[in-house]
């Protein structure tokens, strides 16, 4: 069975359906009170992780915190956005960097919440809502 159809997965995809029919939960969660600390969490650990493996090669560029030169198994595909910071190893093209930008402003949005909501929305990623909205071009998916 494949990531697509893993337990994992579907149980994720269940626990959104069920705090998504709860308006006053749905509300609670992704309240800018509760998101943006998770955001700044997120960040945190996203710093402490991409210092450690990019042996300090940290620097702001088009709105991220890029930690370049991860080994490639510390991220999925050509990086991975955690909370501001972008880990990848080499993959800095202007189009790379605006596509994790807009990962970025989700994790803003959305705080913690934004794991489980990217888990349930598929592991494909030409049909996840969230790198359709970051955009697949931009981010490798299509040509």
């Amino acid at each position: 069975m494949g990531i697509a159809g893993s337990r994992f997965e579907r149980g994720t995809t269940a626990l959104v359906r069920r705090i998504s029919a709860v308006p006053w939960l749905r509300a609670a969660i992704l309240s800018p009170v509760v998101a943006r600390p998770g955001y700044w969490f997120a960040t945190l650990c996203g710093l402490v992780w991409g210092a450690v493996l990019s042996r300090g090669r940290i620097r702001r560029q088009n709105g991220v915190i890029v930690a370049r030169k991860c080994p490639e198994w510390a991220f999925g595909r050509g990086g991975t956005t955690i909370g501001a910071v972008f880990l990848t190893r080499d993959a800095l093209s202007e189009g790379v960097l605006a596509h994790e930008a807009v990962h970025r402003a989700q994790w803003k949005r959305y705080g913690l919440a934004f794991i489980p909501l990217y888990i349930a929305a598929g592991q494909t990623g030409t049909a996840n809502r969230f790198e359709i909205e970051a955009g697949l071009e931009r981010g490798g998916y299509v040509a």
